[in-house]
C-alpha cells in the first residue's frame, strides 16, 4: 500500500498499479530496459496487474520475464474492459498507466491515472484524461517509489 497526502487536494490510498502492457511497459512486444527492477521494488508495496490485447504475440515471454499472469483483453472494446477491471479493484485506490487512446477511461477513473509518452508516444486523449504525463515508464514507477514527487506534482 502506498499513502500520499497531496496539500490541497486529497490523501491517496493506493493499493493496485494497473500497467498497460504494449506502447506502456513494453516496445513492439519486448519490455522496455530498465522496467523490471521497478517493478520487482513495487511489489512489497502494491498488488501489479498487466492488462493486455497481446498486440505482439509476447506476453507470455513477458510473464516468464517478471513471473506475472497478464490478464489478456479482447481487441474489441478494449476501453470498456480495461474500466471494467479496474472498477472491479475500486478505482479510488488503483494507479493506472498506460498510453494509448484504449487507456483514456482507465487514466480518467483510476485514483491517479499516469499517461506515459513512450516509445510509440501516447494519444492526446490519455494525454488530457491522466492527472499526470511523464516521459516514459521508469519515471512513472519512480513517482511510485518516491511519493513526495507526486505531491510537488500534484499539490494544489
Amino acid at each position: 500500500m502506498i499513502t500520499v497526502e497531496i496539500p490541497g487536494f486529497r490523501t491517496f490510498t493506493f493499493h493496485h498499479l494497473v500497467l498497460d502492457v504494449n506502447g506502456t511497459l513494453a516496445k513492439d512486444g519486448f519490455l522496455i530496459q530498465g522496467t523490471v527492477p521497478l517493478l520487482r521494488e513495487l511489489r512489497s508495496r502494491l498488488d501489479i496487474h498487466l492488462v493486455t490485447a497481446d498486440t505482439h504475440g509476447r506476453q507470455e515471454a513477458v510473464n516468464r520475464i517478471l513471473s506475472m499472469e497478464a490478464v489478456k483483453i479482447s481487441a474489441e472494446n478494449q476501453v470498456q474492459a480495461k474500466l471494467d477491471y479496474i472498477n472491479r479493484l475500486n478505482a479510488d485506490t488503483v494507479v493506472a498507466v498506460g498510453n494509448g487512446f484504449n487507456d483514456a477511461a482507465m487514466l480518467e477513473h483510476a485514483g491517479l491515472g499516469i499517461c506515459v509518452i513512450g516509445p510509440e508516444g501516447a494519444a492526446a486523449e490519455s494525454m488530457l484524461k491522466a492527472k499526470i504525463v511523464t516521459p516514459d515508464i521508469q519515471t512513472a514507477l519512480e513517482l511510485l517509489l518516491v511519493p513526495k514527487r507526486l505531491m510537488a506534482t500534484l499539490r494544489r
